[in-house]
């Protein structure tokens, strides 16, 4: 009998052992697993730039209606409020081109008092007469002014709303990235849609309203087709000057360098040229390059928005 307790005695023993051992084997992997506190502070540093909190499939839906439910909102209220303001805007402002009293026929009218140079086409006595040969068009100009109004001036803050619904998963440096290019785009339609109501809209409509292919014709411009070409131009400069944000973007996605635009400037030029005589059909060259510079500017914006090329500038160095 005390043979066998001290068998026993034994085994319990060993067991002990071996089950102190694999604990032991047990935290030394989970230490070695654990990170220590220096590293975790040093990955603090990059984790607190990571979008902060993550949401599920249906609280993003939730985010996304509500923000189109502002839009909405917002929108409606100016589409109401410009309804009314819709008169005033059109006798001063659409219509404002067509009378001779137009700040750029003012504008020329006093650089040809200073100079020979200006064409005299452009500072002669200018009206244009303007019928309507539909019954239903000035109701439905009306709303469709009111629409185009109301998406113009709340574009800012559409911007805005998309930039709120996308800053959360964006990281710190992609924020400002994004919201450069918000603000840029934004800055640069506008500017363009002056451009085309101050500058191409006008030339044009002087153009080809005093263009005669034969005196006994009398020049009676249609409603429509004053505001379609009004809206086409005036709009489709505003695109145009959106071209540095495309092209800034095809520079990061490494489609277009830098040295792109140097080395086909020239042609550029030519094609530019090109497209100013067909957007304004005049024979003077100083109507021309009133439309030629601001599309030659936008060319150079773009050159500069993108990063140099590397190899490039190996090369010229």
């Amino acid at each position: 009998m005390p043979q066998q307790d001290n068998d026993t005695t034994t085994n319990d023993m060993r067991n002990e052992q071996q089950t102190a051992s694999s604990q032991e084997k047990v935290e030394a992997q989970a230490a070695s697993i654990r990170p220590d506190a220096s590293q975790t502070e040093e990955q603090g540093g990059t984790q607190s730039d990571a979008p902060a909190g993550e949401m599920s499939f249906w609280d993003h839906l939730e985010v996304l209606r509500w923000m189109l439910i502002r839009i909405l909102v917002v929108w409606g209220v100016v589409l109401l409020a410009g309804f009314g303001f819709i008169p005033w805007l059109f006798d001063h402002v659409i219509m404002a081109p067509s009378r001779s009293d137009f700040f750029l026929y003012r504008l020329f009218q006093r650089f040809s008092e200073a100079s020979s140079f200006m064409p005299g086409q452009l500072i002669e006595p200018f009206h244009v007469t303007i019928i309507n040969i539909r019954l239903a068009s000035q109701f439905f100009l009306h709303m469709e002014l009111a629409f185009w109004l109301s998406l113009l001036v709340t574009f800012p803050y559409i911007v805005f709303e998309v930039w709120r619904f996308v800053c959360p998963a964006l990281y710190q440096n992609e924020r400002r990235g994004v919201r450069f290019t918000f603000i840029l785009g934004t800055v640069l339609f506008f500017v363009g849609c002056f451009v085309g109501y101050a500058i191409v809209f006008p030339l044009t409509l002087r153009f080809l309203y005093t263009y005669q292919l034969s005196a006994t014709i009398s020049n009676q411009l249609s409603l429509d087709s004053y505001m379609s070409n009004f809206l086409m131009l005036t709009f489709m400069m505003g695109i145009i000057f959106e071209l540095p944000l495309v092209s800034m973007l095809l520079g990061r996605l490494g489609i277009l360098h830098r040295s792109f635009f140097h080395r086909y400037r020239r042609h550029a030029i030519v094609v530019l040229l090109t497209v100013s005589a067909f957007i304004t059909p005049s024979a003077d060259p100083f109507t021309l390059m009133a439309v030629f510079l601001p599309i030659y500017v936008l060319w150079e914006l773009s050159a500069f928005l993108i990063k140099p090329d590397k190899s490039a500038e190996g090369q010229t160095d």
